[in-house]
This record gives structure tokens, C-alpha cells and sequence, in this order.
């Protein structure tokens, strides 16, 4: 990794944020249906972290996007509870310490929102990324908060701020 940038997310990053994110969710064998392969904003995700209290990163290696992550209110839930949301990253960046830098990030400007906790959705056999958030501060639940769509996403985490 010579020229490493985290970054706000720009227009024309959506094709290859997005492009990451389906590409992971296919290594990992994760269903399309029930996970953020088939989110109907994919493909907008500029457009979509582009309102208050929302926020988008990618991280870049010599002009490529390597990775991601944002976060943002709970959809479908009165709660002042954000998630974090789209934290994927390409083979080549994962185990260098860019998912707890990401993390750390989101949940600074999270706080920095207002909000009261972060919420996370994962799969059972993530088992690495379960254990980074239990590392930084993420519990487990008994049952889903909000409704984000990802029924096919029955590990759910909360880290209050």
C-alpha cells in the first residue's frame, strides 16, 4: 500500500464503491436477496449519504478504491440510533488495520451527529468482521433494529455513544 487516502465518497466513486460491495457479498457467498446486493441505492451511494447526519468514506490506494464504509440514521426506526453502514473492502485491504481506522472514523462523525448508539448488521460467518466490533465496543442483540431490508442479515450489534 504505497499512497493510502480515506476520503469522502464523490459522484463518480458510486460505480466502483458499488462494484465492491457486490463483489464481496459474492466471495463470501452471502445471498443477494436480504443483503445490500440488492439494495435499490447501490449504485447512488454519494446521492444517498448526501443529507444530514450521513456520512461516506472510501479509502483509496494510488487512485483505487479499496474499501468503504458510512454511516447514517436507522432506516425505519424513531430511534436516534445511526448504522454503520457498507463496510466492505477488496481482499488486498483487508488485515492492514483499515476496518478499525474506518470504524474509529464513522463513529467519531457519529458522534459528532448527536446519535446514541450505532447499529450494525452482519451474517454468521463473518466471523472476523464480528470480532472487530466486538473489539470496538459492539454487543449483541437478541433481534433486528429499525428495518433495514437485510433479512438475510441475522447477526445484529449496537455500540452506544
Amino acid at each position: 500500500m504505497k499512497s493510502i487516502t480515506i476520503r469522502e465518497i464523490q459522484k463518480q466513486d458510486n460505480v466502483e464503491i458499488a462494484a465492491i460491495v457486490r463483489n464481496v457479498l459474492m466471495e463470501m457467498g452471502a445471498p443477494k436477496v436480504g443483503t445490500a446486493y440488492a439494495d435499490p441505492y447501490l449504485d447512488s451511494l454519494f446521492e444517498v449519504y448526501a443529507v444530514p447526519n450521513a456520512i461516506y468514506f472510501v479509502i483509496e490506494n494510488n487512485g483505487k478504491i479499496i474499501g468503504g464504509a458510512g454511516v447514517k440514521q436507522l432506516d425505519n426506526s424513531d430511534e436516534n440510533i445511526c448504522e454503520l453502514q457498507k463496510m466492505y473492502f477488496l481482499p488486498e485491504a483487508r488485515g492492514l488495520g483499515f476496518g478499525k481506522k474506518l470504524i474509529d472514523i464513522c463513529i467519531e462523525k457519529a458522534k459528532e451527529f448527536g446519535f446514541d448508539g450505532c447499529y450494525i448488521e452482519t451474517m454468521t460467518y463473518m466471523e472476523a468482521a464480528q470480532k472487530l466490533y466486538k473489539k470496538v465496543g459492539f454487543h449483541y442483540l437478541d433481534k433486528p433494529m429499525g428495518n433495514t431490508g437485510h433479512s438475510s442479515c441475522p447477526v445484529w450489534m449496537l455500540k452506544k455513544l
